[in-house]
């Protein structure tokens, strides 16, 4: 019988990378809750119009790549492709907005029905942060610095790179479309194929062709940022000058529009060069409209997604890996009954413990080669002699420390002192 396979772009995550995934998810939590954002936890699956009104119908996301299918009630559904527009959905059901300054960030799958590659899958996992309620440009500036912070810890600082811009208010954008559309409409023969349809759809997503010669003709079109009105203005020049304060690094990129019709005001990326084509390892920014187009109180809001397996990739070239290692392998020839209720009394006493027991038997020999696989620093022996005397023998795997033989009754105190006075770490790095 032919063997089932996963689905094409759709990974399993296996026991010897979860510890990574473990990890990073670890600090990116203690991260946010430092910053006094709490988790949300929205459902993978949602009626498609969650995204389509947020997201704009000419959006690649929407046009092609959406995992989107009527059910049995004849209810159009979607999985998600982000995990903005969920939680603005969230928040308005459940009245979360009614004061101002609610923090939320979450986790999860994401689908988007593309092309897999290298840091592009079709199932792909994002970490996200939103504020709402909060237009001034500190929320925007205390966002960018919880990116900062992050790729501090995760010691990538020097591997990424801020690029930031702003698209102006909706009125703003609406005039510059016109002019936008006036520059290009003498080159429209000349654009790419997608580049062609966006021109009367959405014009400023043609900033993200990657067509040689559409960038060659929009290297000279008008730009956003000399359209835009004093507010819009003088918000953006307030986050550079207080980034600036910060000493945080960032380049204004004009070109930076984002691909999603909700944006506003501030934009903006970190960027590798160690992921080929798909750069990009963290993006967002302002939505002040969102809020109101999916059916609430108009509302600011501001947030950012970063993709986890970009994330775990760059931290892969860069050595950093992680794997779960049982402090404690417990190698018995005693009887079977008598050996599990050992080590439940340790579980139960060691409540942090990471005990392994060899349930395959066999001889010591076969046993202590499983327990050296293992990684595990610390192995308990329980020969028939030991169990007769009623002791367990407590043996180092590696070093030259004596092993050392202790009463059955008194094994969770003594293992508790073994286990402090040497380096036994239950995640190695």
């Amino acid at each position: 019988m032919k063997k089932i396979q996963s689905i094409r772009g759709m990974h399993d995550i296996l026991p010897e990378h979860s510890p990574s995934w473990q990890w990073l998810e670890s600090i990116i939590a203690q991260l946010f809750t430092a910053y006094g954002f709490e988790e949300i936890r929205t459902p993978i699956l949602e009626q498609a119009e969650v995204f389509t009104r947020a997201m704009g119908q000419t959006t690649d996301v929407v046009e092609k790549e959406m995992y989107a299918f009527n059910d049995r009630n004849g209810d159009l559904l979607s999985l998600r492709p982000e995990g903005t527009a969920g939680v603005v959905r969230s928040a308005i059901q459940h009245g979360l907005l009614h004061t101002p300054g609610l923090k939320a960030w979450y986790r999860g799958p994401m689908f988007r029905h593309e092309r897999p590659q290298k840091g592009r899958q079709r199932q792909f996992h994002q970490f996200g942060a939103e504020v709402f309620g909060l237009p001034q440009p500190g929320t925007d500036v205390e966002l960018i610095l919880v990116v900062e912070r992050l790729w501090r810890l995760l010691g990538l600082s020097d591997r990424v790179r801020l690029e930031i811009n702003t698209l102006g208010d909706k009125q703003d954008r609406l005039q510059y479309r016109e002019r936008l559309i006036n520059y290009l409409e003498p080159f429209r023969t000349q654009l790419d194929e997608d580049s062609q349809r966006r021109l009367d759809a959405n014009p400023l997503r043609i900033f993200d062709s990657k067509n040689p010669q559409t960038q060659a003709i929009m290297a000279d079109a008008p730009r956003l940022g000399d359209h835009l009105g004093d507010e819009a203005r003088d918000h953006f020049a307030t986050v550079c000058d207080l980034l600036d304060q910060l000493g945080v690094a960032y380049t204004v990129n004009p070109g930076l529009v984002r691909g999603l019709d909700y944006y506003c005001r501030t934009v903006f990326e970190w960027i590798t060069d160690d992921l080929g084509a798909q750069g990009t390892v963290c993006a967002g920014g302002r939505y002040d409209d969102l809020v109101a187009m999916q059916g609430g109180k108009p509302t600011p809001g501001i947030g950012f997604a970063m993709g986890a397996e970009r994330l775990l990739s760059l931290l892969e070239a860069d050595g950093t890996e992680h794997r779960q290692v049982p402090q404690v392998y417990l190698v018995s020839q005693a009887p079977l009954g008598f050996t599990l209720a050992l080590a439940e009394r340790l579980r139960e006493r060691l409540p942090d413990l990471l005990l392994t027991m060899d349930l395959a038997g066999g001889s010591f020999k076969a046993q202590f080669k499983r327990a050296d696989r293992s990684g595990a620093g610390l192995a308990l022996v329980l020969g028939e002699a030991e169990w007769q005397a009623g002791q367990v023998q407590i043996k180092p795997m590696r070093g030259d420390r004596e092993p050392e033989l202790v009463a059955a009754d008194r094994l969770d105190q003594a293992l508790s002192h073994w286990l402090s006075s040497t380096d036994q770490t239950p995640v190695i790095g």
